[in-house]
């Protein structure tokens, strides 16, 4: 089995997001955490799609895959939300957060994850969509979790694991945990894959 299977080899995520380093450690995967330090510049213009895959492949960019033994695995991924064909990253400050949180209440948006998975022999890229519906957010309810939460490292402004998603969402339609921030089904077909020797 896969897990097994990882235990022969050195797992790093390339990531500062507390929500991935969980969801990896609920997949039963041991690793370790690794700093690719990278400006994280796309194309508004670009499919969504595109942006998360090239924002992942651009995280893996400066890890020399060569420098390390052959039983090694890197992890990248990003996420974005994409709602009425416009490109949310992460706010900037209190103002921006109430205003994507007030474009998203009683609105569907769409998740989209791209994920990059590398050993020094091979390096894959694929990506996972996941819609989400809120119901209609009150601006008490917007100030209420900003101040309390403070999603500033969060794609649209919110968790969907936190307050605001057990009260505000209505439906997730596709994988919950991409909502999170890693589509885990998709990481395990791609590690399957870049392991597949075994």
């Amino acid at each position: 089995m896969l897990v097994d299977v990882l235990k022969e080899y050195k797992v790093f995520l390339a990531s500062k997001s507390p929500r991935r380093r969980e969801l990896l450690a609920g997949m039963g995967v041991d690793f370790e955490i690794i700093s690719t330090e990278v400006e994280e510049r796309f194309n508004a213009e670009d499919a969504p799609q595109d942006i998360v895959m090239g924002l992942s492949r651009l995280k893996m960019s400066p890890i020399r895959l060569g420098d390390y033994p052959e039983k090694t695995v890197f992890i990248t991924c990003d996420t974005i939300v994409v709602v009425d064909g416009q490109v949310v990253g992460k706010p900037k400050d209190r103002a921006e957060a109430v205003r994507m949180l007030r474009t998203l209440s009683g609105n569907r948006h769409t998740v989209y994850s791209g994920l990059t998975v590398a050993t020094p022999k091979k390096q894959i890229t694929d990506f996972r969509t996941t819609d989400v519906v809120f119901e209609t957010l009150s601006d008490e309810m917007i100030e209420y979790y900003i101040d309390k939460y403070l999603p500033y490292d969060k794609a649209g402004s919110y968790g969907v694991q936190e307050w605001i998603g057990y009260v505000g969402i209505r439906e997730v339609h596709g994988s919950f945990y991409n909502v999170m921030g890693l589509p885990t089904r998709l990481l395990w077909q791609m590690l399957e894959e870049v392991c597949r020797e075994w």
